[in-house]
């Protein structure tokens, strides 16, 4: 089985991806389509040019790469920046694996986004991207699509993961509630970056029920925000 699961940024998507990765039968695969969105945007992202010249940016490679098992391995989890997918209007290779979203309130994305890096316009963080996939998605290869909120995951780790695999046909493994602290060979490198947190983990953190008030010049962008993440709320697990 191959996974797809669509998150923006600062969405709890790397420490899913560990609770995926600490499972024996999985293979993960971190931001495939971030070295082709730096490219073709021209956006210098922290580490811009190491990351454009380590990894694919050819989308006939990229999608070669992302539409095949892996040897030995019975699922494939990929994590992807839905603002990473510049190109919506040829996405049948989606139909190749299982689509998830992953979901975070705006406010809170927002007010961690801005401590790495400036966000310049909506595309940033991802929520529009995600939404425009996710109608894809839900209209022509799954009517039900799975939708997971990260405020529910860190409410209660076990129930939702477990509710997860469930939606996904695969056995739920008490493995994926845990795993051993520090980077992994399968991080991109730009985990330098961005992993300092997940990387001092080796569990789900605790919820925390913080302020989500965010500064003033990105209330446009938070309102349209939020706008979408409460749509796509509706269907979270």
């Amino acid at each position: 089985m191959i996974i797809y699961m669509w998150s923006g940024p600062r969405n709890l998507s790397t420490a899913l991806m560990r609770s995926f990765e600490n499972r024996s039968d999985t293979e993960v695969l971190d931001e495939p389509f971030y070295s082709f969105y730096l490219k073709n945007t021209g956006l210098k992202h922290p580490m811009y040019n190491k990351i454009i010249d380590a990894y694919p940016n050819d989308i006939k490679e990229i999608l070669n790469k992302i539409t095949k098992l892996p040897k030995n391995k019975k699922i494939y989890y990929q994590k992807h920046m839905t603002h990473h997918l510049i190109d919506v209007n040829n996405l049948d290779w989606l139909k190749n694996g299982k689509n998830c979203f992953l979901i975070r309130h705006p406010g809170k994305v927002i007010n961690s986004y801005i401590k790495k890096n400036e966000i310049l316009d909506i595309r940033d963080i991802g929520f529009k991207k995600q939404f425009e996939i996710f109608k894809i998605v839900k209209s022509k290869y799954d009517f039900n699509p799975i939708v997971i909120n990260s405020d529910y995951i860190l409410k209660n780790p076990k129930e939702i993961i477990r509710k997860l695999c469930e939606r996904l046909n695969i056995k739920f493994s008490n493995k994926m509630l845990n795993w051993p602290k520090g980077p992994r060979n399968s991080d991109g490198i730009w985990s330098v970056i961005w992993y300092e947190q997940v990387n001092k983990s080796n569990t789900f953190t605790k919820y925390n029920d913080s302020n989500t008030v965010v500064p003033s010049k990105y209330q446009n962008i938070y309102k349209e925000s939020l706008k979408i993440y409460n749509n796509m709320n509706k269907y979270s697990l």
